[in-house]
């Protein structure tokens, strides 16, 4: 038995949904840029000229707090997504797995889009609030939904709303976690290959930043558009019982049409700028509780914790 399985499946998962908490809070302004950017345009006029420009507008109109904006629903996101996705693939491979024979490439891919496909379904109402929340400053203020926290906002959804409303966008939400884990799973371990292959870069922290960078590019281009209907449809106000988008072809469609094919990919840059730190920072967070965890409760000593 290898030293890893001695650490509870369930302390695993608390580290994973720490880890990521622990990423989210740096970068968290990336997040609400990119949300600004993908709902730019929706009143007509673009807001914003570019990711720079969103960001120092946000902190000269609204404070520099500001950029800090949905934090709680940021937290609570990886809290239940990353837990549930990292609960369920560890689930999925326990099943799957024959004695003294690997999985596949292509079967841990479909376990991992599986498992991202539900810890991004439960995941669904925290970040429903998130991008309520992230974007509230951009309207006039008679217009603004001025949640105090996440738990206001789940709350007053729920009673203002209903509670399915907590799971609008839930089918581009879910899209859109099984096309960015299918996209990493199939870059991030080439690009690592390739990487390691040149001999001008060793296996560690580097080697890692630069494959997660690699993969967050690919995974920036395929993703995004599933991003952006995600993003208005659940920013979205129902006026009348009429809402603004029926679904996410019809985001595209009327993205395309008023605001041209490329902005689908508005956001781009916060978006991938945070992709691959956040990557790097979750996986050192994670190294360093696991280490801890040998260390202090299980009194070993380990060079890797993963």
């Amino acid at each position: 038995m290898s030293g890893e399985a001695t650490v509870p499946n369930a302390v695993k998962f608390a580290f994973g949904g720490t880890a990521g908490m622990g990423a989210t809070l740096v970068v968290q302004p990336l997040d609400l840029v990119k949300n600004r950017m993908q709902l730019s345009g929706t009143t007509g006029k673009k807001e914003y000229r570019s990711s720079m420009h969103a960001l120092t507008s946000i902190i000269k109109n609204e404070g520099f707090f500001a950029i800090y904006n949905g934090l709680s629903a940021g937290l609570l996101r990886q809290a239940t997504y990353t837990t549930t996705r990292l609960g369920t693939y560890s689930f999925l491979m326990e099943k799957f797995t024959e004695k003294d024979k690997p999985l596949s490439f292509a079967m841990k891919a479909g376990l991992g889009m599986a498992a991202g496909g539900i810890g991004s379904f439960v995941g669904t109402p925290a970040e429903l609030a998130l991008i309520r929340m992230t974007g509230d400053g951009r309207l006039p203020p008679e217009q603004r939904r001025n949640y105090s926290g996440v738990v206001n906002a789940l709350t007053r959804i729920t009673k203002e709303e209903g509670v399915l409303t907590l799971w609008r966008g839930c089918t581009p939400t879910v899209i859109r976690a099984m096309v960015v884990n299918a996209a990493q799973l199939a870059t991030y371990s080439q690009a690592k290959q390739a990487l390691l292959s040149s001999g001008k870069v060793q296996d560690g922290i580097f080697c890692h930043f630069l494959a997660s960078m690699i993969s967050g590019l690919a995974t920036t281009i395929a993703s995004m558009p599933v991003d952006i209907a995600k993003t208005r449809i659940q920013s979205m106000k129902v006026i009348d019982g009429k809402p603004e988008y029926k679904n996410a072809l019809d985001v595209w469609a009327k993205v395309v049409k008023n605001e041209g094919v490329f902005a689908l990919w508005k956001g781009f840059t916060p978006y991938y700028m945070r992709l691959g730190p956040h990557t790097v920072l979750t996986f050192i967070i994670l190294e360093q509780m696991n280490a801890a965890y040998y260390k202090h409760v299980l009194k070993q000593e380990v060079s890797s914790a993963l």
